[in-house]
């Protein structure tokens, strides 16, 4: 198995920035796949499963949990918003899709980085990567407690009390339940992927039919007169909405770290990808707009729980809410499930290069599924979620997730260019214009966020880079000057 202490000196060290820039071959990168302390990931994932992965990861929070925030930033262009984040999603999710079919493994843009910038570039990317993952799991969890307290009154008459379901700032001392859907999410991974994915399927086809209902009834509700003043907040607006509303759109890349557990990852990854990205922005568009629809925008608020109660405004009944409610905490328990599985395969893959300890890249030989690292993360993400107010949770996890995939854009004009002989089962339509799209789209985006979430992204990567060079850097697995640099391409 995989030897990650540190490597034995082989002639003169090179220098920093050789260093810094050291790349990993696309070919160690692919050959590596599956491969882990004590045992290897299995490879039991189909298209299906790949796609319901990636929409488990992505729908649910976004339009559950999130919408409640974004419509008194935009009004009724709230559904302009929904468009913008998912066209800078779609440009990030073309980049992806070939990437993910030329190197299918599990690190994600983390790998697809080490590959075409070099390992400091990489582990930027990855330490993204953790902020996107473990905090959006975090978020969503937050999420979780006030559907879970809609479906608890609606059907006993009782919801848990402040002190236990919200976190310091919110009112409350602990978000217990918040805890308790990530450690429900952590039984689930321990057992393995195979089973981690039908548990996810079930889930995803009922926050499917959830949303479908909630049309339903809230067209019953509409009225054209909330769209009047479509964009009382002017361009501003929409654009702040749409870099709240982009974490809805986090997780439609979850199907690409499972690039090491997938049947057939070149052929299937791209196209889970891409059809999974369609499926949640038509849904999110069309819940929007009828949620707008059937309450003035000014009568949203920041709770967590809008869905449930535009269906209570709509048919006088709670009958109608706590059905959805009942859904809602079903959609997002799986995006929970996936985004941590997500989470657990990149520091999988950042382990196995050497630039986080060993421990991450243990796999059990029963279960091919990383033990220690998802009772880790898990331990880490539910405490995150119990502490911590969704607002903060959902603005920092958008900040990290555009850096990331600002350089998958990159990344994917990059390989192009040095390494054009490779086979790749999808590439990206009018290149080199919509990777270029794409980067702007993100740098965009992350302009119109807070200057508090800028000041939390840039302490995060302060300590992302003071790790990196005291343990990464020296534990790095391409510390040999024979490994430092890609194989020349072939003529």
């Amino acid at each position: 198995m995989l030897d990650q202490g540190t490597p034995p000196a082989a002639g003169p060290p090179a220098g920093l920035g050789a260093r810094l820039l050291r790349r990993k071959p696309v070919e160690r990168l692919v050959a590596e796949g599956g491969q882990g302390e004590g045992g290897s990931l299995r490879r039991t994932l189909g298209l299906w499963q790949l796609t319901m992965i990636s929409i488990g990861a992505t729908l649910g929070t976004g339009i559950f949990v999130v919408l409640g925030e974004a419509v008194p930033k935009a009004g009724p262009a709230v559904t302009l918003s929904f468009v913008i984040a998912g066209l800078t999603a779609l440009f990030s999710a073309l980049s992806y899709a070939e990437l993910a079919g030329t190197i299918p493994v599990a690190g994600s843009s983390y790998s697809y980085a080490y590959a075409t910038m070099g390992e400091l570039v990489a582990w930027v990317c990855g330490w993204c990567l953790i902020l996107e993952y473990g905090v959006s799991v975090a978020a969503v969890a937050v999420g979780w407690g006030e559907y879970l307290n809609e479906l608890l009154d609606g059907t006993i008459g009782v919801t848990i009390p402040d002190a236990l379901s919200a976190p310091p700032g919110d009112g409350g001392v602990f978000n217990l339940p918040a805890l308790i859907v990530v450690l429900l999410a952590m039984g689930f991974l321990l057992g393995g992927a195979r089973e981690s994915a039908r548990a996810n399927t079930i889930m995803v086809v009922v926050k499917i039919v959830s949303l479908l209902l909630f049309c339903a009834i809230g067209l019953k509700g509409f009225q054209s007169g909330n769209y009047a003043d479509f964009m009382p907040l002017g361009m501003a607006g929409v654009s702040a909405a749409g870099a709240t509303l982009f974490f809805s759109y986090i997780g439609f890349d979850a199907a690409s770290t499972a690039g090491e557990e997938a049947k057939n990852a070149q052929r299937d990854l791209p196209r889970a990808i891409m059809l999974s990205l369609v499926i949640v922005t038509a849904l999110y568009v069309l819940v929007a707009a009828v949620a707008v629809g059937a309450r003035p925008w000014k009568q949203f608020d920041d709770t967590e729980a809008t869905l449930a109660g535009i269906m209570q405004d709509v048919t006088g009944q709670s009958f109608w809410a706590t059905l959805l409610a009942a859904g809602a905490v079903i959609a997002i328990a799986s995006v929970v499930l996936t985004v941590l599985y997500g989470q657990t395969r990149i520091l999988f893959a950042m382990s196995r290069d050497g630039l986080v300890p060993k421990v991450f890249a243990k796999v059990h030989p029963r279960t091919g599924a990383p033990r220690a690292n998802t009772v880790i993360v898990s331990l880490f993400c539910g405490v995150l979620a119990a502490a911590i107010p969704l607002g903060q949770l959902a603005d920092a996890t958008s900040i990290g997730t555009l850096f990331a995939f600002a350089l998958v854009n990159v990344s994917v004009v990059l390989l192009r260019r040095t390494r054009p002989e490779m086979n790749r089962t999808f590439r990206v339509p009018l290149f080199p214009v919509l990777p270029v799209l794409g980067f702007g789209f993100c740098i965009w985006m992350m302009g119109s966020l807070s200057s508090i979430t800028w000041i939390v992204f840039g302490a995060w990567m302060a300590v992302g880079l003071v790790f990196y060079f005291c343990y990464g850097m020296r534990r790095s697995r391409l510390a040999a000057p024979e490994v430092t640099a890609d194989p020349p391409a072939q003529k």
